[in-house]
């Protein structure tokens, strides 16, 4: 349009097409200043939700690492009480051959003194000898075994008492808070 133009046109005209470009340039405007807002909320949002991944990714890493020390823990303190048993048994095994043994051999000495007796009173003698002597090392020999595999449990059972110690302090720890 020409400047003719402009001015052949009505006054009132002119006003409804300035209001109506000032109208456009305001909406325009808030328009502008929605989409920067929404922009800058959605920019804030994205920033704040990839900090909360990785914090919780990071804990989640530790946690992780605490449960497999954690693990690993009870893995060799189950392996330490299983040989710990294991050399318990041996030894109480060791015990036991060794006791079958010397009643063997006494076994083999009452017989042949009861071979040599001279008489029924010295038979009867050696027999009651025998029956006392083998009753006395059977109850000292039990009472030997009864220590001997409670020290073994007891200290087979130290590794596995401890880790449920640690775990009853760890688990117990955020119940606490």
């Amino acid at each position: 349009m020409t400047t003719a133009a402009l001015k052949a046109k009505p006054a009132a005209t002119l006003i409804i097409e300035d209001v109506a470009a000032q109208a456009k340039d305001h909406f325009e405007g808030i328009v502008k200043a929605g989409q920067e807002q929404a922009t800058k909320h959605f920019e804030q949002t994205v920033a704040a939700t990839k900090e909360q991944v990785e914090k919780a990714s990071a804990q989640l890493l530790k946690s992780y690492e605490e449960y497999t020390a954690f693990s690993k823990a009870n893995v060799d303190a189950l392996l330490k009480s299983g040989t710990i048993a294991a050399k318990g048994a041996e030894d109480i095994n060791k015990e036991l051959v060794a006791f079958a043994q010397a009643s063997f051999d006494k076994s083999v000495a009452a017989g042949r003194a009861l071979l040599s007796a001279k008489s029924i009173n010295e038979v009867v003698e050696l027999q009651n000898s025998y029956a006392k002597q083998s009753f006395d090392s059977l109850v000292a020999e039990a009472t030997k075994l009864q220590e001997l595999s409670v020290k073994v449990a007891n200290e087979a059972f130290a590794p596995l008492n401890a880790r449920v110690n640690a775990a009853v302090e760890k688990f117990a720890k955020p119940l606490a808070a």
